[in-house]
C-alpha cells in the first residue's frame, strides 16, 4: 500500500509539472519572462535564458518523475524546486506585489490560493522524497538478513 501511494504522489506530482511546462510552452517565452521580471529578482540578461529554458526543465522533471527512473534524486529536485518557488512567490507577496505567479501560464495571479496550492505542492514533494529515500534505502528484496549482517 505504501509504494501504491508513494507512486501516486509521482505521478500526481509529475502531472503538475508536465502541465505547468505546457501551459507555459504553449505561450511566445517573452510573456513567461515578463512574469519573472514582475518578481523583481533577477538581472535583465537572466530573464531570457531562464524563460527559455525553465519550461523545458520543468518537462523533463516531470517526465522523470511519471518514470519512475532514479525517482529519489527526481523527487529531490522537485522539492529544492519548488521551495525555491514557494519562497520566491512568499516574498514576492509579502513584498505587495500585484503579479501573476506565473506557475501555470499568464493570467495565475499571486495571492493566498496561489500560496496555499503551491505550498501543498511542496509538502507532496517533500513526502514524495522522504518516501523514495526511506524505501530504496533499505535492505535488497529477496535477502532475510538484517542490514547490520550484510555490513559484514
Amino acid at each position: 500500500m505504501k509504494k501504491g501511494l508513494l507512486i501516486a504522489g509521482r505521478v500526481i506530482l509529475g502531472a503538475i509539472f508536465v502541465v505547468a511546462a505546457y501551459l507555459k510552452l504553449r505561450d511566445p517565452w517573452i510573456e513567461f519572462a515578463g512574469e519573472l521580471n514582475a518578481f523583481e529578482l533577477l538581472p535583465d540578461w537572466a530573464l531570457e535564458p531562464i524563460a527559455r529554458t525553465l519550461p523545458w526543465a520543468e518537462l523533463a522533471l516531470g517526465v522523470g518523475l511519471i518514470s519512475g527512473l532514479l525517482q529519489r534524486w527526481f523527487s529531490l529536485t522537485a522539492s529544492l524546486l519548488l521551495t525555491l518557488f514557494f519562497s520566491v512567490m512568499l516574498r514576492s507577496y509579502l513584498a505587495g506585489l500585484k503579479i501573476d505567479c506565473g506557475c501555470f501560464g499568464p493570467g495565475d495571479a499571486l495571492g493566498p490560493k496561489t500560496l496555499v496550492r503551491d505550498f501543498s505542492m511542496l509538502v507532496l514533494a517533500v513526502v514524495v522524497t522522504v518516501a523514495s529515500f526511506r524505501m530504496e534505502s533499505g535492505p535488497a528484496r529477496g535477502t532475510t538478513e538484517a542490514p547490520e549482517a550484510a555490513i559484514t
